[in-house]
């Protein structure tokens, strides 16, 4: 069906949109062009009572088999990306990795960590995601956000609230449109010196040849998840069709055709595995939800 032109599907997998390619059936599904589409979709949503549910890349997301009831929003498609000086300011769909590159292009360092990963800006604010010594919060000096009540607010940095794969929107329920990152001028081969070391360095300890959410645990104080987990003798342990990878015990990979519940059994048995040789609980980064 279609609202105000936009294209709304019924009844779709979001397998095919998920970096780990597992997630349940969703009621609706829609994927706006335009942040007024997206205001289009939120209105109907609303006035139809549905629940609703947004998402950029689902690259740090776990769906249960059972799906999600309501209406799904992808903004994958909101991916403008605008240099001025020395700032970018990117919609929240768009590619961290691609702005990565145009802070390349435009001389400008301080988004090298952020050069593999494969999620969208949006998520790296919702997550304050980072890697080898960089972060979002490091950057990210203003945020425009669609609030519950339809407003729309711009955040500035000491708003943000950032923590450890935190921010304000974890709490708030604010919609990620744009966010604005402050970089600093550097010599484009230095800037890609950098973002080759670390690509290098992810290639060589990450099982990038299979689907993940990539690390699965947050680090746990005075540990790293990952090694708890090998320690343990977990890597290779496989629910279903997922596994914890061999070469990155941080890691859970799919190869087999997994589940959503494949993920998350996985993820129950290493924290109880864990806990119980090493009385450390582990936290997991990744979101799960939906229905079993």
């Amino acid at each position: 069906m279609t609202i105000d032109n936009i294209t709304i599907l019924k009844n779709q997998p979001l397998a095919p949109y998920a970096h780990t390619q597992v997630g349940g059936v969703v009621d609706y599904l829609a994927i706006p062009k335009t942040r007024a589409e997206l205001q289009a979709l939120l209105t109907w949503a609303k006035a139809t009572n549905q629940p609703i549910h947004i998402f950029g890349r689902l690259s740090n997301l776990v769906v249960r088999n059972g799906g999600l009831r309501g209406v799904v929003i992808l903004l994958h498609e909101l991916r403008d990306i605008q240099v001025q000086g020395n700032t970018i300011t990117a919609e929240a769909g768009a590619d961290l990795i691609l702005v990565t590159e145009v802070a390349l292009e435009h001389g400008l360092a301080g988004m090298e960590w952020g050069a593999g990963i494969p999620g969208s800006v949006g998520g790296a604010v919702f997550m304050n995601a980072g890697a080898y010594g960089g972060q979002t919060d490091m950057v990210a000096t203003s945020v425009t956000a669609l609030m519950p009540d339809g407003s729309i607010q711009t955040f500035a940095a000491d708003a943000l609230n950032f923590g450890y794969r935190q921010s304000v929107f974890q709490a708030n329920g604010g919609v990620i449109i744009e966010a604005t990152f402050t970089l600093q001028p550097d010599a484009p081969a230095a800037i890609q010196a950098r973002m080759d070391d670390n690509n290098f360095r992810r290639a060589n300890k990450q099982p990038l040849n299979y689907p993940s959410n990539g690390s699965v645990f947050k680090r746990p104080t005075g540990y790293f998840a990952g090694k708890l987990i090998m320690d343990a003798g977990l890597q290779g342990k496989r629910v279903g069709g997922v596994e914890v990878s061999k070469k990155h015990a941080g890691f859970m990979v799919n190869v087999a055709n997994g589940t959503g519940n494949d993920y998350e059994d996985l993820i129950h048995f290493v924290q109880a595995t864990v806990e119980e040789k090493y009385g450390v609980a582990l936290e997991t980064e990744v979101r799960i939800i939906g229905e079993r």
